[in-house]
């Protein structure tokens, strides 16, 4: 039953695409908003606003440049403070950029990231991330490095319903009472994918990812935890697990923007294969779904937009994830799903998170903006509880500081609560999604 959903499922994002593709073939690519924002316009409106760089130096002017245009660089150099219910506070060094390898009217913005950080949970982490689009988007490679300490909060297996009768294995994996387990261990990780244009805004592409995780320990006297149970229950090693294999993957892409969309679409559909021949520790399949679309609601201001993000990861065939791989709360690939929630508060074999974002200005000069959210996510388990069947909601509000309208980087601050007593501050670079 469930693959029958999957392939329904699978076959109307196809459809879909083919049908965003007619229509946006029909309006050449300007209907994507509630009202038309050309290309030109969009950049130089993002040329005239105001962001942290001008601030400061209209505080701190040179004597030399007073009255000249200056060139501004795609990069930025900043402290990579941040702040979430999972990490704790963080202090590092990070630096973003963004560039055109074209012409502006068909070349999408390539951004890359790279930061080294600590937090106060005693996390250390190190990443490359990039999304490079060739000249008039012909190829896009897309994929990160990581290196990682980590310290992972879990809250059990599944969306936080009590079960009828459990045994005490299955309680221990349901963890009715949201009691919390700590985790140490070592993150390695490397994935990277290849597409490749076939019309304007649909690609096809592969790609390979290596995740290794080793030392994974709890942290209490008893050794007790879900990861156990769930370790002992499908055959994998609790202490460590390699999660490797190849990936295909269709991408549509319409927006114009991809750290912070006034308009489009962004669709991305992958089917993960995890490969014992490559050192996979099972040969387990997930298909993964990102939808993403963002609506204009403004003739005068581009940056009032009202953005919608459909997020999915569901289980196919017999073999399973390790129990720190499965899809869940903030395991999107910028972990910025799930904001009202620590990361991994829910998760399960099959997962689904979907987010409504209203994004509006405050200041004219787009130095200071706004945000109110909302989003819902669903999780099946081992125990009989099906997908889409019970739903946890969050929301919250949040503040936006332009630092960089070269790449329309926003520095975001944001407050969002959710269930079970769950709330918190989320700061971060570039918006969610």
């Amino acid at each position: 039953m469930i693959h029958r959903i999957l392939l329904s499922c699978f076959l109307l994002v196809v459809s879909g695409l083919s049908t965003a593709y007619s229509q946006t073939e029909s309006t050449n690519n300007e209907k994507d908003t509630v009202y038309t924002i050309s290309q030109t316009d969009t950049i130089r409106g993002d040329q005239d606003a105001f962001d942290i760089v001008d601030g400061f130096r209209t505080i701190f002017p040179k004597r030399d440049t007073i009255g000249k245009p200056q060139r501004r660089s795609g990069i930025a150099y900043l402290p990579n403070i941040n702040y979430n219910p999972s990490i704790g506070a963080q202090i590092g060094l990070k630096v973003v950029g963004g560039h055109v390898f074209g012409d502006r009217k068909n070349t999408t913005m390539s951004t890359f990231a790279t930061a080294l950080s600590y937090t106060t949970r005693g996390i250390i982490v190190g990443y490359f991330n990039h999304d490079i689009y060739t000249r008039e988007n012909k190829w896009n490679l897309k994929g990160n490095i990581m290196l990682a300490r980590m310290v992972g909060l879990d809250y059990g297996l599944g969306i936080g319903r009590p079960l009828a009768n459990p045994t005490e294995d299955e309680l221990l994996l349901n963890n009715p009472d949201r009691n919390r387990f700590t985790y140490n261990y070592n993150v390695y990780n490397f994935n990277e994918r290849l597409y490749k244009k076939l019309f304007p805004g649909m690609f096809v592409g592969a790609g390979v990812f290596f995740e290794l995780k080793r030392g994974i320990s709890v942290n209490n006297d008893s050794g007790v935890s879900p990861n156990r149970t769930y370790s002992e229950w499908n055959g994998f090693d609790e202490t460590q697990n390699n999660n490797n294999g190849i990936m295909l993957n269709v991408q549509y892409m319409t927006r114009d923007n991809p750290n912070n969309a006034y308009k489009g679409i962004y669709a991305d559909v992958v089917l993960r294969a995890n490969q014992t021949w490559m050192g996979s520790t099972k040969s387990a399949y997930q298909m993964v779904t990102d939808f993403r679309k963002y609506w204009n609601l403004s003739k005068d201001e581009s940056n009032h937009v009202l953005a919608f993000w459909s997020l999915g990861s569901f289980k196919l065939g017999k073999e399973y994830l390790p129990y720190l791989d499965l899809p869940g709360t903030g395991k999107d690939a910028y972990a910025r799903s799930g904001r009202g929630y620590t990361l991994g508060y829910f998760k399960g074999l099959s997962f689904y998170y979907s987010e409504l974002e209203y994004r509006f200005p405050i200041l004219s000069n787009r130095f200071l903006s706004g945000v109110v959210f909302a989003n819902v996510q669903t999780a099946n388990d081992q125990m009989g509880t099906n997908l889409f069947r019970y739903w946890q909601p969050a929301g919250g509000t949040g503040l936006r500081v332009l630092f960089n309208k070269t790449t329309r980087t926003n520095l975001c601050i944001d407050y969002a609560f959710g269930r079970f007593g769950q709330r918190g501050f989320f700061l971060g670079l570039n918006e969610a999604f």
